[in-house]
């Protein structure tokens, strides 16, 4: 199949999948992003009947949230049109993500872990499906920042992957993802997990908050604290949502003209960094929670 599903036929795969224990949720027809508004980390679900029910309305594709459903996924990419090498990586027979991790195997004296269920992707890239190794959190990972290499990405707690049935039809490429291999998913292999295991975080600094030591200041410092320990105190899986809900509650503060955007920024970033969040991603969500905040002002009486 390499046309767009129905209904029917999603909910097929949304079910297969749910079978596994993998936790679905819904993309937008045709795409890869969750459906607008949309919170895929909290709303997935295994359960056959929600799943019937909201595949029943329209040709969603698939979302596979990989933390909830225990699942570590290697996706093993193809170059886009005019993408060369990095250096580290222009060596004979290296060509796509798939090379790479051939080299990775070869180094490590490792054979190939394919015998696990697979799925072609839209442009003939891999998702290679593993269980999530006891003990350890892992999170995602892109290329080499963090990864294994060039042109290989990971998703485990805190990702996503889009799901086998699912049709994408976008401008670097069409196609379905498709089951190849539909073996159980094999645990990730040790060394994988090894290569994969984040750096550990430096000591945590105490977030240095200056206002004023009047009953206001004493009161927006306390808001202020108590967001920022929603952050720092928040689970391996959700801390991406904490940091959310903190900028969201203090965008209220920042609407009401009480506390500066840059500083709540600083604070909240800094708060995120502190536990290992991604500078990037962390700055993203902030923007998105403090605009969300930004439509409930808040002020503080005097």
């Amino acid at each position: 199949m390499n046309k767009p599903a129905n209904p029917r036929e999603l909910t097929d795969y949304a079910l297969a999948a749910a079978r596994r224990g993998w936790h679905v949720f819904p993309l937008a027809p045709g795409d890869k992003v969750p459906l607008k508004d949309w919170a895929w980390k909290e709303h997935n679900t295994t359960d056959p009947k929600v799943i019937t029910r909201f595949w029943a309305r329209k040709p969603y594709n698939i979302g596979i949230a990989t933390g909830p459903s225990n699942l570590v996924v290697i996706d093993l990419d193809t170059p886009k049109e005019g993408e060369t090498r990095p250096p580290e990586w222009d060596l004979p027979g290296i060509n796509d993500g798939a090379d790479v991790l051939a080299a990775l195997c070869e180094r490590a004296g490792q054979p190939l872990p394919l015998e696990t269920f697979t799925v072609r992707t839209r442009r003939d890239g891999t998702h290679l499906y593993y269980t999530a190794p006891d003990g350890l959190t892992l999170g995602n990972t892109q290329g080499a920042r963090g990864g294994l290499g060039w042109l290989i990405d990971t998703r485990a707690t805190g990702g996503y992957v889009v799901g086998p049935g699912s049709f994408v039809d976008l401008d670097d490429g069409t196609g379905t993802y498709q089951v190849v291999h539909a073996a159980p998913a094999a645990p990730l292999p040790g060394w994988l997990a090894d290569l994969l295991r984040p750096t550990p975080l430096p000591p945590q600094k105490p977030v240095a908050i200056a206002l004023a030591a009047d009953r206001r200041g004493n009161y927006l410092r306390t808001a202020v604290e108590r967001e920022v320990e929603r952050v720092t105190s928040s689970p391996p899986n959700g801390h991406n949502n904490a940091l959310y809900c903190a900028s969201v509650a203090l965008g209220q503060l920042v609407a009401g003209g009480e506390l500066p955007e840059a500083h709540v920024t600083g604070w909240l970033a800094d708060a995120a960094a502190s536990v290992g969040q991604p500078y990037g991603e962390a700055t993203r969500t902030i923007a998105s929670g403090l605009r969300a905040g930004a439509r409930r002002p808040r002020t503080v009486a005097a």
